[in-house]
């Protein structure tokens, strides 16, 4: 990994540890697989966190364009398949 994860000063350092773990199960999901509920628990959270759709964009965009992951494509892909695992 050769690349920052997009983080907020305004963030609490528990809030920040549970937005990185949610980049890092996006990672997952397309490295080698993530459980559904896994991955879906992960994303609620970082909901919690970034409620706002023009935020969240904006936080997933920087991450994809410095990763090359999409997030959305791995919460799309959650939300209709109906496999447990899920690999991208």
């Amino acid at each position: 990994m050769d690349y920052q994860y997009p983080l907020s000063y305004e963030w609490k350092t528990e809030e920040i540890v549970d937005v990185i773990h949610f980049f890092e199960c996006i990672e997952k999901a397309y490295e080698k697989g993530i459980n559904k509920e896994q991955m879906m628990n992960a994303y609620k959270r970082f909901k919690e966190i970034v409620p706002s759709k023009a935020e969240e964009k904006q936080v997933c965009n920087e991450f994809e364009d410095s990763s090359g992951y999409s997030t959305y494509r791995v919460i799309k892909a959650v939300k209709e398949s109906s496999n447990e695992i899920i690999k991208m």
